[in-house]
């Protein structure tokens, strides 16, 4: 028996159920199997000691009480998608904040429970005739969004989603219920927004600033396979020229040879977009005036179960070759390079007014690839060759947390480190929230 495992079998669990009740499940207890699978089940093995479903701030004060005396691992819960699980820690306290998930919207405020699945967060925000740039996976949690930083399709035009925040409720360590804004805990509110989950604290509750539901334009391009190369050239040249209306992606996706595809969204009416799309390689084209609601619902796509796959990423700073790019996912069996256009609204914020430290990016790249029929060793091997391989200098995006990322402190956050370190130290000085890419 390892030394956690012992830990964790050791430990009073009795001592927080009085606290919590049924809401403290254990591995013995119904629900408890379905409950802890991830979102990416390459880590479906891992089985913590308990897992606390929180409905309120005090649930989640008892956890940290409970996990800082009995120095157990603890970590916090919103939408499962960590890609390294972190949130689901080997015989460990998994603060899971699922049912904390209201969603309140006046005028141009929106206060959304850290629990809150994006789909969700959407439909309040939308039916209110607002809107909120964020992810786009339905089931993507607020929390852990925000706190990376939050890409969006709508980010050239309106930033990041940890820009909007207002201020956040958030549990320290010692059990205190604290508020983070620019006036109250400064520092902890300038980390907050885009350092990382789990390196501070729990928050319970977002308050985001709001704006007016715009009208969009959603494209796609199609273009056959080959063509790669001479598509991601043109699309990196077409976005450095894009005004901050225009959102773009595109995916290289694998195969004996890569195929290419662009989508996107445009603030405005079709016609104002047409002439933009023209600037771009011929493909097969569909355009489409959305609603906001409508755009959201559009790109989050259909509920499914998770997968099992590795993932990395990349920021780009300057142009990368599409030979280069192509090649990396030419002969692949399977697996793609996600980039997401920057720039624009993104930024005009200074690289250390948040923590966020990647304003200069002109795209970030997600790199997937699958292991439902490799091992999780190989899918990394490979993995880590198309990470490398783009050449795109020692960065990356913690939202797409990799659990092999080389020299991962200064990937993540850059020259803001030694900030959010000295944060991590005053408000956890015990570490009682470290995972193994903790501050």
């Amino acid at each position: 028996m390892g030394t956690a495992t012992a830990a964790a079998a050791g430990t009073n669990w009795a001592k927080l159920r009085r606290r919590l009740g049924g809401r403290l499940v254990l591995p013995q207890d119904p629900g408890y199997d379905e409950l802890r699978v991830p979102w990416n089940t390459i880590y479906a093995h891992r089985r913590p000691a308990a897992i606390a479903r929180c409905v309120r701030p005090e649930d989640v004060q008892a956890c940290l009480d409970f996990a800082s005396h009995e120095r157990i691992p603890v970590a916090a819960r919103s939408g499962k998608h960590s890609y390294a699980a972190y949130s689901l820690p080997e015989n460990g306290l998994v603060v899971d904040l699922a049912a904390m998930s209201a969603v309140t919207v006046a005028g141009n405020r929106a206060r959304i429970g850290a629990g809150t699945q994006l789909l969700p967060v959407y439909e309040a925000i939308g039916a209110a005739g607002q809107a909120l740039p964020a992810g786009t996976c339905r089931s993507v949690g607020i929390g852990g969004l925000t706190l990376g930083g939050g890409i969006s399709v709508l980010g050239r035009k309106y930033g990041l989603t940890s820009d909007h925040l207002v201020s956040a409720r958030i549990v320290t360590p010692d059990g205190c219920l604290r508020t983070a804004s620019a006036h109250e805990e400064p520092d902890l509110y300038w980390a907050l927004r885009g350092g990382g989950g789990g390196n501070f604290g729990i928050v319970t509750e977002f308050t985001f600033r709001t704006d007016p539901a715009p009208e969009l334009t959603v494209f796609n391009l199609a273009y056959p396979a080959g063509a790669s190369a001479d598509v991601f050239d043109a699309w990196q040249e077409w976005m450095a020229q894009a005004p901050d209306e225009l959102w773009s992606g595109c995916r290289i996706e694998a195969g004996e040879v890569s195929a290419p595809n662009v989508g996107g969204v445009y603030v405005g009416p079709k016609k104002n977009l047409l002439p933009l799309l023209d600037k771009m390689p011929a493909g097969t084209r569909v355009v489409q005036e959305m609603g906001y609601l409508e755009t959201m619902r559009h790109y989050a796509g259909n509920p499914g179960p998770g997968s099992r796959f590795a993932a990395s990423s990349r920021m780009l700073r300057h142009h990368v070759p599409g030979e280069r790019a192509a090649g990396l996912m030419d002969g692949q069996t399977d697996g793609a390079i996600l980039f997401d256009s920057f720039g624009g609204a993104l930024a005009r914020v200074a690289p250390d007014a948040t923590a966020f430290p990647h304003r200069d990016a002109r795209a970030s790249a997600q790199i997937f690839m699958g292991a439902e029929n490799r091992t999780e060793a190989e899918a990394r091997r490979i993995l880590a060759g198309v990470r490398d391989g783009l050449g795109a200098g020692n960065t990356g995006y913690v939202n797409y947390i990799d659990p092999e990322m080389p020299d991962w402190p200064t990937a993540y956050y850059g020259r803001n480190l030694a900030r959010l370190r000295k944060v991590a130290r005053r408000y956890d000085p015990d570490r009682v929230l470290a995972f193994p890419q903790g501050l």
